[in-house]
């Protein structure tokens, strides 16, 4: 089987991640044709005049594969005739307003373009296949191929698992609405004040413990919020603990997430959330929002639900978690991008046989 798959979000992070993770368990499976032209994702220029000899190298192949909801084209073209399989990972610009009403139709007719034009669509849980059901227009297959955690995470490492622990609870991810910060930096600063109120109470007999610093990875600059109380409340955090640690490289990260004593997801909404898994993964425990694909992905997991948006519960838990000094129960590693690979492969190939 001849498979083009479009890595021209390769070596970035989210979609990036999901793509280099996948490739190798990709190229095992089946003869991959890598497609990376310079045309940013998205354009005019992917959508109406994508080059043509780059679309011929596509017909070549058995299958074309997008790690995402964009589909390339050529104008006065036939384009790309080979079965076209693409991923929507959520719908989270039709169920939240983020981009304003305009914004949100561009948005709704791209992931309809791309229902339009696929054989099947892929998601990354049965949560999103929901949204794309109750929000779209899509009478194609919807198959549910869980994401992983990044390939640096993806080996287990004993010694990661039992490495010492600081002070630092950490969260990794963009300033957006449903990001959650502004529920996790109050809850944050009530926390600590849990623990200090609690002159070690909470503690035991470790009353030598700090109290917690949490690390915000990544720039603030380079956050994306146009809200100003959101943008008050950063300023005043770095007063209270809170660190931004700028970028931060895949091994960096990955040690800051290793050493921290627990990881805070408050997201309001996601499609799967990778970042509780890294923790998990990396032996570090995890406090995250009830929501339904958090309530999916990690029910068989041993993680700390809070309720969402819920600033005084979120404190109670990170107060908790981070006194706790028992170890973090045995986690079974039921998602890996081997998986989600290899239904892929399986899910392409049976449907490109079924149509021949």
């Amino acid at each position: 089987m001849k498979i083009a798959v479009d890595l021209r979000m390769s070596g970035k992070s989210g979609i990036g991640a999901f793509i280099d993770s996948m490739l190798p368990t990709l190229k095992e499976g089946a003869q991959v044709v890598q497609i990376k032209p310079g045309i940013k994702p998205f354009s005019l220029k992917e959508m109406l005049f994508f080059p043509r000899d780059i679309i011929k190298k596509i017909n070549e192949c058995d299958a074309y594969f997008s790690p995402y909801c964009n589909i390339p084209g050529r104008l006065f073209s036939r384009g790309i005739r080979v079965p076209i399989f693409s991923t929507i990972h959520d719908v989270i610009f039709l169920d939240l307003p983020l981009a304003g009403k305009l914004g949100t139709f561009a948005r709704k007719m791209i992931y309809q373009r791309a229902i339009n034009k696929s054989k099947e669509i892929f998601t990354v849980s049965e949560f999103s296949k929901s949204r794309i059901l109750a929000r779209l227009k899509c009478k194609k297959p919807i198959t549910v191929v869980y994401s992983g955690v990044p390939l640096y995470n993806e080996e287990e490492d004993q010694a990661d698992a039992n490495a010492p622990k600081d002070d630092t609870i950490i969260f990794v991810g963009n300033i957006k609405a449903h990001k959650g910060i502004k529920t996790l930096i109050p809850a944050f600063i009530k926390a600590r004040k849990i623990l200090a109120d609690n002159d070690g109470a909470l503690l035991g007999q470790d009353k030598a413990r700090p109290l917690p610093r949490l690390l915000i990875v990544g720039s603030k600059e380079n956050f994306r919020t146009s809200d100003t109380e959101l943008s008050e409340l950063i300023a005043q955090s770095e007063n209270n603990g809170v660190q931004f640690t700028g970028f931060v490289p895949d091994q960096e990260l990955k040690g800051l997430i290793q050493r921290a004593r627990l990881l805070v997801q408050p997201s309001l909404y996601e499609g799967f959330g990778v970042p509780p898994l890294q923790a998990l993964y990396s032996g570090t425990k995890a406090v995250i929002s009830d929501i339904p694909a958090f309530k999916e992905i990690y029910e068989r997991l041993p993680v700390t639900y809070f309720k969402a948006g819920d600033a005084e519960d979120l404190a109670k838990k990170i107060a908790a978690v981070y006194a706790d000094k028992s170890p973090l129960p045995p986690v079974e590693r039921i998602h890996s991008y081997r998986f989600s690979a290899q239904a892929v492969l399986k899910r392409i190939g049976e449907s490109i046989k079924m149509e021949k």
